[in-house]
């Protein structure tokens, strides 16, 4: 699944309407919506052109193999006119991208069709060229057989390759795999091709669909245009509970997408039609909407199982023995467990507290407020019976989400005062704040951050830094301080909907994240982090920017702060741990920075190629699979809650076996440890 060719990087909503009136009118309604309520609008000129002109291409032939470079530069003409076009309200350009497009990939379905049978000869001194930037459009018609026989040439050596890493085996047995690999991967190409083809309208819609979002995310990269579908499915990931299927998906090492658990009381498992390890094949809704999986992209996909606007679905599964069975679905509303704020007691010479917060998830669909903070709240409590001394909070791969509880989290910590400021259009500044006195926790905190925490987890980490309320470890955050709204571009239909930008938000002290990031108190090296992208990665991103705050606050005092961050800093230089990390990370960077040399499409070199890497990974797994020094356990509250449900000792299983040797935990501890200490002398 990882190698099904998504049709477009942006397409993964659906429209209702498909003409170029319909377009015009949504794409108005857009420009009129961000003109009035973004941050900061934007004109409609030549940058936005272009802009949206090279992303689409992009998105529809990434590889420079589908358009020849005839058809771009019949393409390229509209390219300084896109921004006309929208405000004369005409879209009939459209029709060129729509024909164009589709003419293409008849002709790849014919060349595939072509040459599927065809011998291929693997001793020819062919190579493959790899680039980090997008090759030109040079592509001539008469050439497309051996530019496809090219590709599908290394792919199955890729593939093959992959299977083991004994070359003599993989070599006895090549003419065998190679037969089956070939057949495998024409199937799925032309299965692709023929299903963008033959499903009514689906070219015109991820077209439409791809230039509005790209219109969007001209003003910022997170601005989105959403269908209804999209919307749901987009706020599920937000919330607390969910409608659901109760079944947790994942890749097996074929690539296929299975069940890997059945939630308890779910409607899978009151079914009892499903076992771990059954292969879905085909999902459909009661709209006649049916995706076969091997053809489909998985955004569409998990649109469908995610999302709100399909309550009852019908999966096709094969079963282990290759039965094939249909079984009817009815959604459910559940805990959103891949949310769940979760802890643990770490420890060392004394307890510590561990809170893990995967998202800052709240319940948008009551009016009550119940999201993380309250999860959060709870595990404080359990935790504090433990009487531990200290607390670590996880926030690494947090990607944010509700900015209103990242407000009521930072008052379980922190007394009453402002946390951040809001500005909006109008240069307003807006006080988040919290408005209780007094804090549940009041203990030591470390708070654990990487390049993938963002948003609300870098409002929280900010407030958290600027009281001295504890020390932020880890590495510098994502860097993105925008607050985003969903409004409906016709209140009457509520049909389509737009993910705006209505707000920046920054520190206390004025100062702003956005690109910039949380810097944290102790740099800890982490791998593949200087390759993560960041906000800064993104060409429409807003600058990181200053204001003069309104307000005043007072930091608590930062006794023995220098000190600890100090011994930590020196335990961090001399840690065997932390010192194979830089050295790993250093491989990586030269990996990720170096071109990458031409390939010869012959078997030994693209095996020599493929497990070129193998020591470096086997590296990596060394590290993971390091012992620490300290122990994990459950608190009372949650061994007598899990001794009786399988499926939850599973789920607990599985998150101690990927935190136990975590060096980050470990050096948590430590700086707690550390205050403690301090505190006594």
């Amino acid at each position: 699944m990882k190698k099904i060719l998504l049709v477009f990087l942006l397409a993964s909503f659906s429209l209702f309407g498909q003409s170029d009136e319909n377009t015009c009118e949504l794409v108005s309604k857009i420009n009129t919506l961000l003109q009035q309520e973004h941050f900061k609008p934007k004109k409609v000129d030549d940058s936005l052109s272009v802009y949206v002109f090279d992303n689409l291409i992009d998105a529809l032939d990434f590889n420079r193999n589908i358009f020849t470079k005839k058809e771009y530069l019949k393409l390229r003409k509209h390219r300084l006119k896109l921004d006309n076009y929208i405000l004369k309200n005409n879209c009939s350009f459209m029709n060129e991208f729509i024909s164009i497009y589709k003419t293409a990939l008849i002709r790849k379905k014919n060349v595939l069709e072509k040459i599927q049978n065809d011998p291929f000869d693997y001793t020819k001194n062919d190579s493959i060229r790899f680039s980090k930037k997008n090759f030109p459009f040079d592509l001539v018609a008469k050439d497309l057989d051996y530019v496809w026989k090219k590709r599908i040439k290394y792919t199955i050596l890729e593939d093959i390759s992959k299977m083991t890493t004994n070359l003599d085996s993989l070599t006895e047995n090549f003419s065998e795999l190679e037969k089956i690999t070939k057949a495998k991967l024409f199937d799925a190409n032309l299965c692709q091709v023929n299903t963008i083809l033959e499903t009514k309208n689906q070219i015109e819609v991820d077209l439409q669909n791809a230039f509005l979002n790209l219109f969007c995310t001209y003003f910022d990269p997170h601005t989105n245009y959403f269908s209804l579908a999209a919307k749901s499915n987009f706020m599920s990931g937000l919330s607390s509970s969910t409608l659901s299927l109760g079944l947790i998906f994942q890749l097996n090492e074929k690539e296929q997408i299975v069940i890997a658990e059945i939630v308890p009381a779910g409607p899978a498992a009151k079914s009892n039609k499903f076992e771990k390890d059954d292969i879905l094949l085909e999902i459909s809704n009661t709209r006649n909407i049916s995706y076969t999986v091997s053809c489909s992209s998985i955004d569409k996909v998990g649109e469908m199982i995610f999302s709100d606007t399909n309550p009852t679905i019908e999966l096709t599964i094969q079963k282990k023995g290759g039965a094939v069975t249909k079984v009817i679905l009815q959604k459910q509303f559940m805990k959103a467990t891949d949310n769940a704020v979760y802890s643990f007691i770490a420890e060392n010479d004394t307890k510590i507290g561990y809170i893990n917060i995967p998202s800052f998830y709240s319940n948008f669909d009551n009016n009550i407020i119940q999201g993380c903070t309250d999860d959060v709240a709870k595990e404080i409590v359990k935790l504090q019976k433990e009487n531990i001394k200290g607390l670590v909070i996880d926030l690494q791969n947090n990607g944010g989400g509700s900015i209103e509880e990242a407000i009521r989290l930072s008052g379980i910590f922190i007394d009453r005062g402002p946390f951040s400021i809001l500005t909006n259009n109008k240069k307003d500044q807006i006080i988040l704040q919290n408005e209780y006195e007094g804090s549940l926790y009041n203990g030591p905190i470390v708070l654990l951050m990487n390049g993938n925490s963002a948003s609300a987890s870098e409002l929280f980490a900010a407030a958290i830094q600027d009281y001295n309320r504890g020390l932020v470890i880890g590495s510098t955050s994502l860097g993105k301080a925008t607050m985003q709204s969903i409004a409906p571009l016709d209140t009457a239909k509520e049909e389509s909907f737009v993910k705006v930008t209505i707000e920046k938000f920054y520190r206390i002290t004025g100062e702003s994240n956005q690109i910039k990031g949380i810097i944290p108190d102790v740099a800890l090296p982490i791998l593949f982090d200087s390759i993560i992208p960041r906000e800064k990665s993104y060409a429409t991103a807003f600058k990181n920017e200053s204001i003069i705050p309104k307000i005043r606050f007072a930091p608590l005092p930062n006794n023995n702060f220098s000190q600890i961050i100090k011994l930590s800093n020196s335990r961090v230089k001399n840690s065997a741990i932390f010192n194979k990390i830089r050295m790993a990370n250093e491989e990586i960077n030269a990996l990720y920075n170096n071109p990458k040399k031409p390939t010869r499409l012959a078997f030994t070199d693209v095996f020599e190629d493929v497990h070129e890497n193998d020591s470096l990974w086997n590296q990596f797994k060394k590290i993971v699979n390091r012992e620490s020094n300290f122990t994990l356990s459950n608190t009372a509250d949650d061994l007598e809650k899990i001794k009786k449900d399988t499926f939850l000792q599973d789920i607990n299983s599985y998150k101690i076996e990927n935190l136990k040797n975590s060096p980050y935990l470990e050096e948590a501890i430590a700086i707690l440890n550390d205050y403690n200490n301090l505190l006594k002398k």
